[in-house]
């Protein structure tokens, strides 16, 4: 009898479709977002840190090239033998299409890059940008553009200053699928005024559209952020690991099989945060959540549709 899959991991994912395990390169280009550079408001997201969730070499003086040549030794060396440029930090369609384009072109350094991952906004998608991002999968690169939704809530959108709505993600989401452009969606658990009620109804709601593919991250506390202040004031309390794991153990079960489930939690190091530290721990986190899933029979796609 075959074992039933708990989720569908990225992993899996990108194996049928290359025939081999690939890595994904985070790369940092220096760019900036709407809601940092004044346009909509500035200092970011209230949990964004100065290296805007992403490696910070841009910052260190690494160009683009550079991080490229880094990592291409590093996971070849792992006997990695396909990569995909995955542009990380910040909001990477937030310049003009030429800028993007000398951006992009960059990373193509190697035969053995395959894919280009663009991670941005939902307000930092247009027609523009997205007939340059066409103009790689024409070119046969295969292609995925992630979007930083976090919640369907406007209240928690403009708490946590997003500086987007709903409805923004929802007009760059349906640009890009008519432009068949697949979309893996960014959600967070535990952000700010959020009910276990209102995280599901987010996830229940991508379920509906059918994304291609889905982040979950848990909310922690990067040092010199604002949720720094919030926390130390003490009103804020980050979940707890098990109180997470439930949470994304019950949302995967909501999503259709067919989504790629490209993180089930945050990674970041101990000496960037304050809290929860079990996010510092990624693989404890992963193991209890199959332990859970395993234990409760929850499978990605049992409660499919929603």
């Amino acid at each position: 009898m075959k074992t039933q899959r708990l989720y569908y991991t990225l992993n899996e994912f990108l194996k049928e479709k290359f025939g081999e395990k690939v890595k994904k390169i985070p790369l940092d280009a220096g760019l900036t977002c709407p809601n940092r550079d004044g346009t909509k408001g500035l200092g970011g997201c209230i949990y964004c840190d100065s290296k805007g969730s992403g490696t910070g070499f841009f910052k260190e003086g690494k160009s683009l090239e550079e991080q490229v040549k880094f990592f291409l030794e590093i996971f070849k060396s792992k006997k990695f033998n396909k990569f995909i440029a995955y542009f990380q930090s910040f909001s990477n369609t937030y310049a003009p299409v030429e800028k993007l384009k000398e951006l992009y072109d960059i990373v193509f350094i190697d035969p053995s890059i395959v894919g280009l991952a663009i991670g941005t906004r939902p307000d930092c998608i247009d027609e523009k940008n997205v007939d340059l991002l066409k103009t790689y999968q024409e070119k046969g690169y295969y292609l995925w553009v992630e979007l930083g939704l976090q919640s369907i809530f406007n209240k928690t959108l403009e708490l946590i200053n997003r500086g987007h709505t709903f409805e923004d993600f929802l007009e760059a989401y349906s640009l890009l699928k008519e432009n068949n452009i697949p979309v893996v969606v960014h959600i967070i658990f535990g952000l700010p005024e959020e009910t276990k009620e209102m995280m599901m109804e987010t996830v229940k709601t991508l379920a509906k559209l059918k994304v291609d593919g889905i982040k979950f991250h848990a909310l922690y506390i990067p040092k010199g952020s604002k949720m720094e202040e919030i926390y130390l004031k003490g009103e804020y309390k980050p979940l707890e690991m098990e109180e997470y794991v439930e949470l994304v153990a019950y949302a995967l079960t909501y999503l259709p099989p067919s989504t790629v489930v490209h993180r089930v939690c945050s990674e970041a190091k101990e000496e960037d945060i304050l809290a929860p530290l079990w996010i510092t721990k990624k693989m404890e986190v992963i193991n209890l959540l199959r332990k859970v899933m395993s234990e409760k029979e929850l499978y990605q796609g049992k409660n499919y549709p929603p």
